[in-house]
């Protein structure tokens, strides 16, 4: 069995127990919960390694739990949602999620996303005493002020800790490794989500404002009609 432990909050109890099964024959430890009072207790308790979240929840909504969860942690959160609104897939994605899909899903395809996720997940742990690590066979990527530490999955900017989602790691990650090269948006929404997204096409837009909100002073550059790049230039920009 798998270490992870995943824990689905939907108040369908038909949705639960066939996610849990899915999960369950791909190896994974599964929690079931129905609101999101029970899940907020659970990870306050024994938090999991991922959770799936519905959005309509009695109480307390899925997007209010997404919130207090990204307030404390960078776990790997994947919503759900009888509603294909672009309200609920922007506001699911600048919240926090790392993926969204529209009910009625398939059991398979949710759990590819599932594994695609653990697959990006570095197997070591953050050590978030060590503000400026030096291990040897660590690989870095440095950019002017800032830096990335792929094998931990941290980012530096001047020196400071920034936190990041999985979602918004890959995505600096991207720009970092290649700088001054213009990205389309479909390249990146390829390389971050694989080739068989089908969510909100303006997912990578919804990263970049956030990173843009960590790192105000991060200097990518909109490419209208086209998509982003990570300056290196002196003009405003890394130097």
């Amino acid at each position: 069995m798998k270490s992870y432990q995943i824990a689905v909050v939907d108040d369908d109890t038909q949705i639960q127990e066939i996610v849990a099964a899915y999960l369950y024959k791909e190896g994974y430890r599964t929690m079931t919960l129905s609101t999101a009072e029970e899940a907020w207790e659970l990870w306050k308790n024994d938090p999991p390694d991922m959770w799936i979240l519905d959005i309509m929840l009695p109480g307390m909504n899925g997007f209010e739990l997404c919130r207090k969860i990204r307030k404390e942690a960078e776990v790997p959160i994947i919503m759900i949602s009888a509603r294909d609104e672009e309200v609920d897939r922007i506001l699911g994605i600048e919240l926090g999620s790392d993926d969204y899909l529209t009910k009625p899903f398939s059991p398979r395809e949710l759990v590819a996303r599932v594994n695609r996720l653990f697959h990006r997940i570095s197997s070591i742990s953050q050590t978030q005493d060590n503000p400026l690590p030096s291990q040897p066979g660590y690989t870095e990527i440095q950019v002017g002020e800032l830096r990335l530490v792929l094998e931990e999955r941290r980012v530096f900017w001047r020196g400071e800790e920034i936190e990041m989602t999985l979602k918004e790691f890959e995505l600096l990650q991207t720009l970092s490794e290649q700088p001054n090269r213009a990205f389309t948006r479909d390249a990146l929404l390829t390389i971050i989500w694989g080739d068989n997204y089908y969510g909100y096409d303006r997912a990578i837009d919804d990263l970049v404002k956030r990173l843009r909100r960590k790192i105000k002073e991060l200097p990518v550059d909109t490419i209208r009609g086209h998509g982003y790049r990570l300056r290196t230039e002196k003009d405003g920009a890394i130097k």
